[in-house]
C-alpha cells in the first residue's frame, strides 16, 4: 500500500467533502480516504499496482471537482 495527498479545488462545503470522498473510495485499489475542507486536500491509501494519479483525477472530475496535483 502507498499513501498520497492530493490538492482538490472546488470544495466549499461538507457535501463537497462527501462527494470527493465517495468518488475516491469507490476506486478499485483504494483502501482509505480522508478529505479535508480546511486544507482542500485528500489523503488516500491505495495499491499503486491497481490505481494511479490519472484514476484519482478522473474520479474527482466526475464528482465535479479538480485535482491540481500532489499536496
Amino acid at each position: 500500500m502507498q499513501k498520497i495527498k492530493l490538492n482538490v479545488e472546488g470544495m466549499s462545503c461538507q457535501m463537497c467533502v462527501k462527494h470527493v470522498t465517495k468518488a475516491l473510495a469507490d476506486l478499485k485499489g483504494v483502501t482509505e480516504v480522508k478529505v479535508s475542507l480546511e486544507t482542500n486536500s485528500a489523503d488516500v491509501n491505495f495499491d499503486p499496482t491497481v490505481v494511479g494519479m490519472a484514476d484519482f483525477t478522473a474520479a474527482v472530475a466526475e464528482a465535479g471537482y479538480q485535482v491540481t496535483g500532489k499536496a
